[in-house]
């Protein structure tokens, strides 16, 4: 994989504001900002740099207010480190191509992982199936 590397400013000039804080700075959107993806079938990728990140088949309703997914596309592409800021321990996900910070994984998502990719929806962008 092709890693994307940018200056501060360069990502400033592609993204939205609040894009830029969510993904670049690790913020966090608020919880149901983001609820109106749709619902065909498609693929979610990345913002910042287009990586195929999450199929609509793996996308589920977790009541969260954030977009949630029980596995990534490929494992390669979605990165995990250790998130102990404010005063949780928690793993952050990210973009293994640009590292943009996507969101959180939790142990408490549906069969058959068992997962919760807990995603801030300003990180992603919907490609539907053609």
């Amino acid at each position: 994989m092709d890693k994307i590397v940018k200056t501060d400013a360069e990502w400033r000039a592609q993204l939205s504001p609040l894009a830029y804080k969510v993904t670049r700075k690790h913020g966090t959107e608020r919880a149901g900002t983001n609820e109106d993806f749709p619902k065909d079938q498609g693929i979610y990728t990345c913002v910042c740099c287009g990586a195929p990140l999450f199929e609509q088949d793996a996308k589920f309703e977790s009541g969260t207010g954030w977009p949630s997914f029980y596995q990534p596309m490929d494992t390669e592409m979605v990165g995990e480190k250790a998130d102990n800021s404010l005063f949780m321990r928690r793993t952050e996900v990210h973009c293994n191509r640009c590292d943009a910070h996507l969101g959180h994984v939790f142990p408490d998502g549906p069969a058959p992982t068992g997962l919760r990719y807990c995603i801030n929806g300003v990180a992603l962008a919907f490609e539907p199936d053609v």
